[in-house]
């Protein structure tokens, strides 16, 4: 099959994504404004496409316009590339551009926040959102919570289906004794650790951990915790640790590359998100298939995969005291946090292994194919 995606190519959720069709003998083609350099993690098979950015200061002409020319270009890439099923991921920025194309079948992918978040912004915003969701052949969405927001945006009834990326349990699994991770960060090999593999945005709500960092301390203070993840409120937050004298007791690391997440993971005891919204969380099911015990905000996303006192432990958006009671808990019990681990790892190769999801997504393709002849 010919399968042309339109997604940003530099998330490792796209590269994940056509990397798989591309690997299972398909003909992928990406279409992006931005591509990482030399293609680095791509399958040397995938067909790049760029679009056209043009610099503020070409012919007097502002990025924006860029976008308005996109959807010619995109038209005519797809008479060249004749592919079988067009795909665009992220519908508040691909969406329109797909739609806009002509193409069918038309798949749009929903993430999170393109539909949780970018609706409010503008009401241009909204109105290309709903645009898309109304006339596209199927909407994947990759929760339950997004599906439900789609269709109140207008998505057609029928024509949505829930898939996500997935996990590959073979990669993301409990395997700290080969790991050195601890000693590169100056972390004794019995301290207790806790992590974060969530971005530095205003979105994931990273303050909260912050702000339980004392009081975790103040019971458990040999606690180290991992902060791995970039983002424009960096500065802020260790400015923030800083006023409550507990810098010395997080490592902020940055931007993790995707293969080295498992090791940080595995070398981790407990899985914290402090996040204010989602769709499916790829980290937090991440952590869980390495058997990590997760600590996670109370929101819709997060719910089927963590049930409060069963596997993990749920804590009200922003509620930072409830935050650190609740790692204290699992820090100050071995039992429970390694069953914790264990139900989460389950859980995982259960419902979220990136084989059976991408299986899935592609039973739908080859629906909406076979629909086209």
């Amino acid at each position: 099959m010919k399968i042309c995606y339109i997604a940003n190519a530099m998330s490792i959720h796209t590269q994940r994504w056509v990397n798989h069709f591309a690997q299972s003998g398909h003909e992928a083609h990406l279409i992006s404004a931005r591509f990482p350099p030399a293609y680095g993690g791509y399958d040397g098979s995938i067909r790049m496409h760029h679009l056209t950015l043009l610099p503020p200061n070409t012919w007097k002409v502002s990025p924006p316009l860029s976008r308005l020319l996109w959807p010619l270009q995109i038209r005519r890439l797809l008479t060249e590339i004749g592919p079988d099923v067009l795909d665009a991921h992220f519908v508040a920025t691909t969406g329109y551009l797909a739609i806009a194309s002509g193409f069918r079948p038309c798949i749009l992918t929903a993430w999170g926040s393109d539909l949780l978040l970018a609706p409010k912004l503008s009401i241009v915003h909204r109105f290309l959102v709903k645009w898309a969701l109304k006339r596209a052949d199927c909407v994947v969405c990759w929760s339950s919570v997004l599906e439900e927001e789609a269709l109140k945006l207008g998505a057609v009834p029928g024509r949505t289906e829930v898939a996500f990326i997935g996990v590959d349990t073979d990669k993301f699994v409990p395997n700290r004794e080969e790991s050195s991770l601890r000693q590169e960060l100056n972390v004794g090999d019995s301290s207790p650790l806790v992590i974060s593999t969530r971005n530095l945005g205003p979105v994931y709500g990273m303050e909260t951990l912050v702000k339980a960092v004392p009081l975790i301390l103040d019971k458990v203070p040999e606690t180290k915790f991992i902060v791995a993840g970039e983002g424009p409120l960096r500065e802020n937050l260790e400015t923030l640790a800083i006023s409550l004298n507990v810098m010395n007791s997080i490592r902020f690391v940055g931007h993790v590359p995707y293969e080295k997440i498992p090791e940080h993971l595995a070398s981790a005891d407990v899985y914290v998100s402090t996040s204010l919204s989602d769709g499916t969380s790829a980290s937090l099911l991440e952590a869980m298939s390495c058997g990590l015990a997760p600590v996670v905000t109370d929101i819709a996303a997060n719910q089927p995969w963590v049930k409060d006192g069963e596997g993990g432990f749920l804590f009200p958006v922003g509620d930072h005291e409830m935050l650190a009671a609740r790692t204290i808990s699992l820090l100050e019990d071995d039992r429970l946090r390694n069953d914790f681990g264990r139900m989460s790892r389950q859980i995982v190769i259960d419902r979220a292994s990136h084989e059976k999801q991408m299986s899935f997504v592609a039973s739908i393709y080859e629906r909406l194919s076979s629909a086209r002849l």
